[in-house]
């Protein structure tokens, strides 16, 4: 059973960075792929970014160029650097990892999630 946490939420203006990390609690997390999802109030939860045991990256288009994900294996951390917020970003943000394949935008698809953080950004 792998345990995620997650921080670095919080309440920022347009225009403002936030860094998300996700700390895993398996040595081998380097291993698996770690997405990041999010969910705004009354909305599905919606696919953010993932980063695969390669360190091969995928976004989703709402956040390319602004968001940045990558990891530090020695950690067991995975990291969201989200750059240029607007609030439609504004969501809890969970991250999930995947213990098998490439690299999914499919939230179906992974086995562990953590609690979410929230981040706020206000116009």
């Amino acid at each position: 059973q792998v345990q995620l946490v997650e921080s670095g939420g919080g309440s920022v203006q347009a225009g403002d960075s936030l860094r998300l990390s996700c700390a895993a609690s398996e040595r081998t997390f380097g291993t698996y792929t770690t997405g990041w999802f999010r969910q705004a109030p009354g909305k599905e939860r919606e696919f953010v970014a993932y980063i695969n045991w390669n360190d091969g990256t995928y976004y989703a288009d709402s956040v390319k160029g602004r968001f940045a994900i990558s990891r530090d294996n020695a950690k067991k951390t995975v990291y969201l650097e989200m750059n240029t917020l607007k609030p439609e970003d504004t969501a809890v943000y969970y991250c999930a990892a995947d213990s098998g394949g490439w690299g999914t935008a499919n939230p179906r698809e992974y086995d562990y999630w953590g609690q979410g953080t929230q981040v706020t950004v206000s116009s």
